[in-house]
């Protein structure tokens, strides 16, 4: 272009005004500002056109930042414009743009190509783009692109940010093939934030490696025609995904400038919030997640067929806390969780949970979620019988100290077994229930051999049998006689010192096989007991 040192631009460039200046600004280090001083008509997502006084050609944005003047001196050169209309297409494929990059408020007429770039540092703030195609790009810095409007798409893939990737209230439609945001294999080094966001159509996760934290706070993603509105399996999150609400009040987009950490926390209690909204299925398979899951606050609409799937993530806390579906399925199985933060009111009905292989070890209930409740919880999940379920909720409960409480699931469990046996196995399972609880009730077989020995004792009070042999039998005792029938194990010598006949017999039948069955019914449990199951 020109000679070292000189920084005039080539006469066969034929700059305009706008782009004069912008050319000095360059040099400068300072802002190029186009606006005309009407916020109605330098909104860049309005209706009002802009006149050639605000027109740059691509061609000289690119020569700029590929092969740009020298900066005056004393100065360094960046190209920082606001409110222009970048006409053609801006393409700086594979180029190298060492200058400090931004662009506010500005319109692109064609799409945006920087596909397997290097920059330090690039922000779009508040542009309409027809496109951003930035596969592999690659920036020692940040990417911001908060409160862009993009009609047709945008793609990361494989793009490596060096510090942060700001998508807060940035509006992307889907592109030819129903994605929105294409960012598979995509490495940040640190936050990726794209709190507020409006997506139309899938948002493609996979593969992604995120260095700190994946912030979806208030967003919005609708994909309602297609399978996912997110699509993120072997997702790396090294701290927290959040997928909450995010606070409307004091939002540091009110100003024009560009916050460094995005809209921030988790709102407190009385702020005015938008929460997170996911219109569509959502898969998360197989992730990785340093700290935690966080679904507070969040709402899921989905089709019949659509899923919000956790298969095999990893995490040391799911926050389950958003509202409960109305359709669709919540799909659990294999997922590996310390710590399980839920409420009754956000898990979906019968049918619409899986969580076959689900391994949580501590449950920590937030509001009203009894043991009725979380029962209720394990039977929507295991629509036809499953023991892990049951027997990874009594694990917890004993984890805890409520060994009660884990009795009375293992109980529920056998129950929920109960309906699948044949009808003899079935019956049977009734008359143990119902007499001693499969053994998790231990005390109800002590009354019932009680009130057995209280029948036994005053029917043979009244109809005491012949001695066996005369002359050989003990003194009669119907109470130790009696007890005598019913303990299978310990011999008192009174059960074969008489020969019990007609109605006694039967008697005497009844209260042997009773005690049978209670003896070892209760063996059992006490078996259960001493293994803590």
């Amino acid at each position: 272009m020109t000679e070292p040192g000189d920084g005039d631009a080539p006469a066969d460039l034929q700059l305009t005004s706008a782009e004069w200046s912008m050319w000095q600004a360059f040099r400068n280090g300072s802002t190029c500002d186009l606006h005309i001083g009407d916020p109605a008509r330098d909104d860049p997502h309005g209706q009002h056109l802009w006149g050639p006084e605000r027109r740059v050609r691509a061609r000289v944005v690119a020569l700029l930042l590929l092969d740009g003047p020298p900066p005056q001196p004393g100065r360094v050169a960046a190209l920082q414009l606001t409110g222009a209309y970048i006409t053609d297409t801006l393409d700086v494929a594979g180029g190298t743009i060492k200058p400090f990059v931004e662009l506010r408020d500005c319109r692109f007429e064609a799409e945006v190509v920087l596909p397997e770039s290097h920059f330090t540092t690039l922000r779009l703030v508040n542009c309409a783009i027809p496109r951003l195609e930035a596969a592999r790009l690659h920036t020692e810095g940040d990417l911001h692109l908060p409160r862009c409007v993009v009609q047709s798409g945008v793609r990361l893939t494989d793009a490596q940010i060096g510090t942060d990737l700001m998508l807060n209230q940035t509006i992307v439609h889907k592109d030819r093939q129903g994605r929105s945001v294409m960012a598979d294999g995509l490495t940040v080094a640190q936050d990726l934030q794209a709190e507020m966001m409006e997506s139309y159509g899938e948002l493609s996760l996979r593969g992604a490696t995120i260095g700190v934290s994946l912030s979806l706070r208030g967003s919005r993603l609708c994909n309602p025609f297609g399978r996912r509105a997110l699509n993120a399996p072997q997702l790396t999150v090294e701290r927290t995904l959040y997928l909450t609400a995010a606070g409307l009040a004091n939002s540091p987009f009110s100003s024009s400038a560009t916050p460094p950490y995005g809209i921030g926390q988790t709102p407190s209690r009385g702020t005015r919030v938008q929460r997170f909204e996911c219109e569509g299925g959502m898969r998360l398979d197989d992730g990785r997640f340093g700290d935690a899951v966080d679904f507070e606050n969040a709402r899921f609409i989905m089709e019949s067929d659509q899923e919000l799937s956790l298969r095999r993530i990893q995490t040391p806390e799911l926050r389950f806390l958003g509202e409960r579906p109305q359709r669709g399925r919540v799909i659990l199985s294999g997922a590996r969780v310390v710590n399980l933060i839920d409420k009754s009111a956000s898990w979906p009905g019968l049918g619409g949970l899986w969580m076959a292989g689900f391994a949580y070890e501590t449950l920590i209930p937030r509001g009203h979620f009894p043991l009725a409740l979380r029962l209720q919880w394990v039977a929507a999940a295991t629509p036809e019988y499953a023991p892990e379920p049951y027997e990874m909720l009594a694990a917890s409960l004993r984890s805890t100290g409520e060994d009660a409480d884990a009795r009375e699931v293992l109980l529920a469990k056998q129950r929920r077994r109960r309906e699948t046996l044949p009808l003899a196995a079935k019956l049977w399972g009734i008359l143990q229930d119902w007499t001693v609880a499969y053994g998790y009730r231990p005390g109800r077989a002590a009354v019932w051999m009680a009130v057995l020995w209280a029948i036994g004792t005053l029917y043979f009070s009244t109809s005491p049998p012949p001695p066996l042999k005369a002359g050989e039998a003990p003194p009669w005792n119907p109470y130790l006689y009696s007890l005598d029938l019913l303990l299978p194990v310990i011999d008192l010598n009174q059960g074969a010192a008489w020969k019990p006949g007609g109605t006694s017999q039967w008697v005497a039948a009844v209260l042997i096989l009773a005690g049978w069955v209670l003896a070892t019914t209760v063996a059992a449990g006490a078996s259960r007991l001493l293994r803590r199951q």
